[in-house]
């Protein structure tokens, strides 16, 4: 029978003990072996053994002595090193060379690093052995590890005065050593600058020794470089030498605070340099006389000015203080472009010296062409006006690309003062129509289309800064209706294409009229053509004649007044075309305009025959002397009474005669001017060179003070009937509104024509207030639109205004004339009873 056996009982035995444990005996053992590694010995011992010593120590509760004479032996190693190493290299500052002083406290700040190399390498063995007592002893007793506590010793110790100040001294001596130009070692400065970023003072999150004693003494040091180093600089250099040596101020002031200083010091060191170098000095850098922005403008130093761009750019009132320069010098550049244009005369006929213009008159091959003088000086100077306006712009427009980078800012600044300088001159509008006049004229000859596009761009640019497009609208109409009819157009492309960059830049509405003309033209040929079918069945008469039949609401009527006597060879081919235009248009009246026309004719003279190209009342005056003898003249009082030319055409065409380049008639006594006691014969001793021979009048393109002014009146009250009509729409729209906002949106709405006065702009709205269209309200600071009233006084329009017709039709279509036939004023009443129901 088996037996269940109880295992065996193990015997407990006894603990096992341990030899008697003395803490100074290790302290003392690990102590010496903490010499050891400090004096660099640290192979020849065990780690293990010491780990086990200071392990003990703390297992013993002997945690405290082991920390304080660790702590101990390591101020006792710092402070031999601090003497054998850092006092024995402090610089002696006797010498005045900067590169022996460099190299004194280059020589100091390598010690540094040297110290603090020897420092962190043994603090790093002894954390290792002691990394139980960092573990178990400093966080129970509320000390810092042995690591912290060796940095802390290294700063009680080493950042201390004297050492401290030498350090100091030493950074800011190398920096400005390297400020005045010589070469310094970079690395020693960063090697010091590193060691004392990673020195806290406290906790590690707090301010370092570099933060609180460097960075202040280096700012400090740079801010009285930087004041005497700005008031230097504008004392010995030109404005562009300035701008370069601040640009190489702040290149080197961002290399050095990339390579040796910490980047936090860089924001403030940079305020440094712009407040002292730029902000200070952006006025007198600007003003320099021979070498400020103006004069770096005039010689085109792109460079330059694109330096003076980036660095006050980097300042808050950089970019105001420039854009306000180069403003003012816009402004001024172009006020005296407008006081060379200032010098044109009243710009009347007998301004223009015909005899001056013999010699300003081109020619080709040698000869002369067939035309009387050149340019009337008034011409030249308005032609001068906008080419100089255009050259000024595209050189400020390449300044604003290439050395402004395009910024809106001061693309801003410069729109703005072009627009200042061309409204200032009151002669802008008619000055900018000329200009295109004489382009689409004669200045596009030979032209590729691309360069015909350019042309047009840039007078459409200066265009655009106009305030007073009515003006140009009403210039521009008057030159274009001469191209149209004296064929003087170079390309019909390009007529269209600059009025469909008026029509992008204004509305349909700026070109409808102009586009008309076009029409016109268009539909004078085709009537030409059946006229001539219509001559070929019947008696044609003597003289053969060219007809353009005009809408008077869309040519200017400017020439109304000009009209003459006829003589009856001319009358019986007029009343020919006369009677077979209105054979085919009924109710339609024609008033013909011979001072818009011109004229072919074969003049015979001793020498030989001449085929003269004159205007129609040049061929007027030429046929009174067609049966007087060689020795007959006629008077001016009796050429006038005669032809009932009006005294200002008639001087015109007789200075163009008898003055000019080609005198078909002697005008006694000889001189430049016509007077009314002179006479005048036919010069049958004229002789030239040519055949054809074209008699151009002696006119001035720009107009008189009286055209001028009867002009300004004009485009006055077309301004005042928009404004009342702009008004009444505002009001149709909204009903009630203050008087402040009904000023500011018809401004709005009419600043693309014109910019109207608050002062007219008040008076039309007393007109619509007595004329029962508005009423103002019992604040008297608004009013109502009176809708009711308004529809009423329109039928009472529609009923009684026919038989007053020429009365109130100035107030709506300024162009059309009181003789409009009965179906054109029909028409005209019911354009204008559905504009005003449309209210």
């Amino acid at each position: 029978m088996a037996t269940n056996r109880r295992p065996p009982k193990h015997k407990i035995k006894p603990a096992r003990k341990h030899d008697e444990f003395s803490p100074e005996d290790t302290w003392n053992r690990l102590s010496k072996n903490i010499r050891e590694i400090h004096m660099h010995n640290a192979s020849f011992l065990s780690f293990e053994e010491n780990y086990r010593y200071a392990y003990n120590m703390v297992m013993y509760k002997s945690g405290s002595m082991l920390y304080n004479g660790v702590c101990d032996l390591v101020a006792e190693n710092v402070d031999r090193l601090a003497e054998e190493d850092i006092i024995s290299s402090f610089p002696k500052g006797t010498s005045g060379d900067p590169v022996q002083q460099g190299q004194e406290n280059e020589m100091l700040l390598r010690a540094l690093r040297r110290v603090w190399d020897d420092h962190t390498g043994n603090m790093s063995k002894l954390r290792d052995l002691l990394k139980y007592m960092d573990r178990v002893y400093t966080k129970a007793n509320n000390v810092p590890e042995i690591w912290d506590a060796g940095l802390d010793i290294f700063l009680k110790h080493i950042i201390r005065p004297p050492i401290q100040d030498h350090i100091l001294s030493a950074i800011v001596t190398l920096i400005q050593i390297e400020r005045d130009g010589y070469v310094i070692s970079r690395s020693a400065v960063k090697e010091c600058v590193d060691v004392l970023l990673q020195l806290h003072l406290g906790q590690p999150d707090q301010e370092t020794v570099y933060k609180r004693d460097v960075e202040p003494a280096v700012l400090r040091e740079s801010e009285k470089f930087y004041k005497t180093e700005a008031q230097r600089l504008l004392a010995t250099c030109d404005a562009p030498e300035f701008l370069r040596r601040v640009e190489v101020r702040f290149q080197a002031e961002k290399s050095r605070t990339d390579h040796y200083l910490h980047s936090q010091t860089g924001t403030p060191l940079r305020k440094i340099l712009e407040e002292h170098l730029l902000i200070d000095n952006l006025s007198t850098v600007i003003e320099m006389p021979n070498s400020g922005l103006d004069p770096m403008i005039d010689l085109d130093k792109i460079e330059d000015l694109n330096r003076l761009y980036r660095l006050f750019e980097t300042v808050s009132p950089g970019l105001p203080t420039l854009r306000r320069a180069l403003k003012a010098s816009v402004l001024r550049r172009g006020k005296e472009i407008n006081q060379v244009s200032a010098c044109t005369e009243s710009g009347e006929a007998t301004d223009a010296d015909p005899d001056k213009a013999e010699t300003e008159t081109g020619k080709v091959n040698g000869k002369a062409k067939g035309r009387v003088g050149g340019q009337p000086q008034t011409l030249i100077l308005a032609l001068k006006w906008v080419q100089d306006i255009l050259e000024l712009k595209d050189k400020f427009d390449r300044l604003e690309k290439e050395a402004f980078l395009c910024n809106r800012e001061i693309e801003s600044a410069l729109h703005e003062a072009f627009e200042d300088v061309v409204n200032l001159n009151d002669k802008a509008p008619e000055f900018i129509s000329l200009f295109i006049d004489e382009n689409l004229k004669k200045g596009l000859k030979g032209k590729t289309d691309v360069e015909v596009d350019i042309v047009l761009d840039k007078t459409i640019t200066v265009f655009r800064y106009l305030t007073e497009k009515d003006a140009f609208e009403r210039y521009y109409k008057s030159h274009l209706a001469k191209r149209l009819l004296y064929g003087r157009s170079v390309s019909d492309d390009a007529e269209r294409g600059m009025l469909a960059k008026l029509k992008i830049e204004c509305g349909y509405q700026f070109t409808q009229k102009l586009e008309g003309m076009f029409q016109d033209m268009k539909i004078s040929s085709d009537t030409m053509q059946a006229y001539r079918k219509h001559l070929e069945n019947t008696t044609a008469p003597a003289i053969e004649i060219s007809v353009t039949v005009m809408t008077s609401t869309f040519w200017p009527m400017t020439h109304s007044g000009a009209t003459c006597v006829l003589p009856e060879i001319l009358t019986k081919s007029s009343k020919s075309f006369e009677q077979f235009y209105l054979s085919r248009h009924s109710g339609r009246r024609l008033k013909w305009q011979p001072s818009l026309g011109n004229v072919d004719v074969r003049v015979k003279f001793k020498a030989r025959k001449h085929d003269l190209n004159v205007s129609t009342f040049g061929l007027v005056i030429l046929l009174l002397f067609e049966n007087l003898g060689g020795n007959e003249f006629l008077t001016y009082e009796e050429i006038q009474s005669t032809t009932m030319i009006p005294h200002v055409d008639l001087k015109r065409h007789l200075q163009s005669l008898a003055c000019a380049k080609y005198k078909i008639l002697k005008k006694h006594p000889p001189g430049r001017d016509v007077q009314p006691s002179d006479s005048f014969s036919f010069n049958d001793d004229f002789t030239c060179a040519m055949q054809k021979i074209k008699v151009s009048t002696v006119s001035a393109k720009v107009e008189t003070m009286e055209e001028r002014k009867e002009t300004r009146e004009r485009i006055d009250e077309e301004r005042h009937y928009q404004i009342e009509a702009c008004i009444v729409r505002v009001m149709k729209d909204r009903k009630h509104m203050t008087h402040n906002d009904l000023v500011i949106e018809v401004t709005r709405q009419l600043a693309s024509r014109f910019q109207p006065n608050p002062q007219g702009i008040k008076k039309c709205m007393e007109n619509l207030i007595d004329r029962e269209y508005l009423e103002r309200c019992e604040d008297r600071k608004s009013y109502n639109y009176l809708f009711y009233k308004f529809v009423t006084y329109t039928f009472v329009f529609y009923v009684y205004v026919q038989p007053q017709y020429p009365l109130f039709h100035r107030g709506f279509d300024q162009t059309c004339e009181p003789t409009t036939s009965t179906n054109t004023y029909c028409m005209l009443v019911h354009y204008i009873v559905g504009t005003l129901t449309k209210y």
